[in-house]
């Protein structure tokens, strides 16, 4: 059996971090006229095309130029210079920004077991290797985990990075049940194209309510339903819920 995670909303709570930079950068591109909240980032990641946040922050700022009359090329906005900005909030100068205050939602510990259980495990992410290589093995202590990043594969829901993290991972790959683990409809999406793709494959997609989803019982039905109407076989609150039995009911 193999487990994929996706790193953001999944490994670490990243609604202090890359949301927070994500709403920043709108701002900042919006001549401080508007700031994003939690819901419309929400709405902009239900669409299912919009993993990166870079594109979505650039995507966010068109978005509200368009509602003040102005046309997507009568807006200058370099995409360099924003992300450049997102950075400096997110990551800082020297791993000092955001991302220094985003709490862990797993122990190592858990990485442990599923190896006991003869599981394979790695990472299929949307964040920059070094941002997922600071969480994983600076934070969580993890040796060398198998990752696929940003800079190694197309956006999700494209699945090419998930079918070469779990060809790192086992070289008789296309045998195993496969289950990835993801918050975002564009992690249940990379499930569906997957299937498409490789329809001979064991595949499932395990949906992970992210903890700023998680503040009210209906927040967290909604969100439950949004996971699942986009493909979701099951989906839990914590990715520790996902375990060898969890996996085996997938069957």
């Amino acid at each position: 059996m193999i487990f994929v995670f996706d790193i953001d909303g999944v490994i670490r709570d990243v609604s202090g971090s890359y949301r927070r930079a994500l709403a920043d950068t709108v701002e900042q591109f919006t001549a401080g006229q508007h700031r994003p909240t939690p819901a419309d980032i929400d709405r902009l990641k239900a669409e299912g095309i919009w993993n990166n946040d870079w594109k979505g922050s650039e995507e966010l700022t068109y978005r509200y130029w368009e509602t003040q009359g102005r046309s997507r090329p009568e807006v200058t906005l370099d995409y360099e210079t924003l992300v450049d900005f997102f950075q400096s909030r997110y990551r800082g100068a020297n791993w000092d920004g955001y991302v220094a205050t985003e709490p862990l939602l797993v122990h190592s510990d858990y990485f442990a077991q599923l190896t006991t259980d003869q599981i394979h495990w790695g990472f299929f992410s949307g964040a920059t290797r070094a941002s997922a290589e600071y969480v994983l093995c600076q934070r969580l202590g993890l040796v060398q985990p198998q990752l696929v990043a940003m800079e190694d594969a197309p956006d999700k829901p494209n699945p090419t990075g998930l079918f070469q993290v779990c060809a790192q991972l086992h070289s008789n790959w296309t045998k195993e049940t496969i289950v990835y683990a993801g918050d975002t409809v564009a992690d249940m999406h990379t499930i569906q194209q997957a299937r498409s793709q490789r329809p001979e494959l064991a595949i499932f997609g395990v949906g992970i309510i992210p903890p700023h989803a998680q503040q009210t019982p209906q927040q967290k039905a909604d969100y439950s339903d949004l996971l699942t109407a986009a493909g979701a076989s099951q989906v839990l609150t914590n990715i520790e819920q996902l375990t060898l039995a969890v996996g085996q009911t997938l069957n």
